[in-house]
C-alpha cells in the first residue's frame, strides 16, 4: 500500500509539474512579442519569396550581410567598423554571384571569409567557417528559388519553420531531458522530436497535395534534423563567444543569426544533396 501511495504521490507530482511548466508565465513571457516580430518578418519574406527574382535576391543579400556582421560583433564587440565593411564586401560579392553563370566566381566566397579572418586576432578559423557557411547558404537558397520554383522553396522554408515553432511550443510546455545540454542548454528532447513530427506532416502534406511520393515525409524530418543542427551549431557559437543573441536586432528573436540559424542548416544541407544529384521525392 505504501509503494502504490508513493506511485501516486509520483505520478501526481509529475502531472502537477507539468501543469507547473504550462501555467508558468516565465515560460511564456517573451511569446507575445516574439511572435509580433516573427509576425513581421514572415510577411517580409513571404512577399520576397513569391517576387522571387531581384526582391528574392536583394532580401537575402541584406540578410546575408546583416549575419556576416553579427559574426564578427560576436568575435569582436568592440570593433564594429571592421564588421560592417566585411558585411558590405560579402553583400557586393554575393550581389556578383548571383547575377553570373560562371562556375569559377564561386571562389570569391573565400574573399570576405578570408579577410575577416586576417584582421582578427582570435577565433580565425571560427569566422572564416561560419561566414563561408553564411554565404554558400544564402546563395543556395535563392539558386534554390531560381532553379526549383516557389513550391519547392515553400517547402523549405515550411519545414524549418514548423520545426522551429513546434519545437519551441513543446520544449516550453513539456521540457524534459535535454537533447545537447553541453551545446545548447535549453533544447529538449521533446521539442527536438516535435520538430520531427511536425517536419513529417508538413512533408505528407506536400506528398498529398503534389506528384511527391510518400517519401518526402522522411526526407522532411531529414531536413528539419538538419535544420536544428544549423541552431546548435549557432548555440555552440555564441556560448564560445558568451553572448546570449548575435545582436538585438528583433524583439524577441535577437539577431538575424538566431532567426536564420536553422534555415542556414537547411540550405547547406540541401545544396549538399543536390551537388551530390541526390534530390529523391522532391518534385513539385
Amino acid at each position: 500500500m505504501a509503494e502504490e501511495a508513493d506511485s501516486k504521490t509520483r505520478e501526481g507530482g509529475g502531472m502537477a509539474s507539468s501543469t507547473a511548466a504550462l501555467a508558468d508565465p516565465g515560460r511564456w513571457g517573451d511569446l507575445g512579442t516574439r511572435m509580433a516580430s516573427g509576425a513581421a518578418m514572415a510577411v517580409i519574406g513571404a512577399l520576397a519569396v513569391m517576387m522571387g527574382g531581384l526582391w528574392f535576391q536583394m532580401l537575402t543579400v541584406f540578410v546575408t550581410a546583416v549575419m556576416v556582421w553579427e559574426l564578427w560583433m560576436m568575435i569582436e564587440p568592440g570593433k564594429p567598423t571592421p564588421g560592417m565593411l566585411l558585411a558590405a564586401l560579402c553583400a557586393s560579392v554575393l550581389s556578383g554571384q548571383l547575377s553570373s553563370h560562371e562556375n569559377w566566381v564561386l571562389l570569391l566566397f573565400l574573399v570576405a571569409p578570408l579577410a575577416g579572418a586576417m584582421m582578427l586576432k582570435r577565433e580565425r578559423l571560427t569566422f572564416f567557417g561560419f561566414a563561408l557557411g553564411i554565404e554558400v547558404a544564402g546563395w543556395g537558397l535563392v539558386t534554390f528559388r531560381a532553379e526549383y520554383g516557389f513550391t519547392w522553396l515553400l517547402w523549405l522554408i515550411l519545414v524549418v519553420t514548423f520545426t522551429d515553432v513546434f519545437g519551441y511550443v513543446a520544449g516550453r510546455a513539456l521540457g524534459g531531458p535535454k537533447f545537447w545540454p553541453k551545446v545548447s542548454p535549453k533544447k529538449t528532447w521533446s521539442g527536438t522530436s516535435a520538430g520531427w513530427v511536425a517536419a513529417g506532416a508538413v512533408g505528407l502534406a506536400f506528398a498529398l497535395l503534389t506528384s511527391s511520393p510518400w517519401h518526402l515525409i522522411w526526407i522532411s524530418m531529414l531536413l528539419s534534423f538538419a535544420s536544428q543542427m544549423g541552431d546548435i551549431a549557432e548555440s555552440a557559437l555564441k556560448r564560445r563567444m558568451k553572448v546570449k543573441d548575435s545582436s538585438a536586432l528583433i524583439p524577441g528573436h535577437g539577431g538575424l543569426f538566431d532567426r536564420f540559424d536553422a534555415m542556414l542548416g537547411a540550405s547547406l544541407f540541401m545544396l549538399l544533396v543536390s551537388a551530390l544529384g541526390f534530390l529523391p521525392g522532391v518534385d513539385f
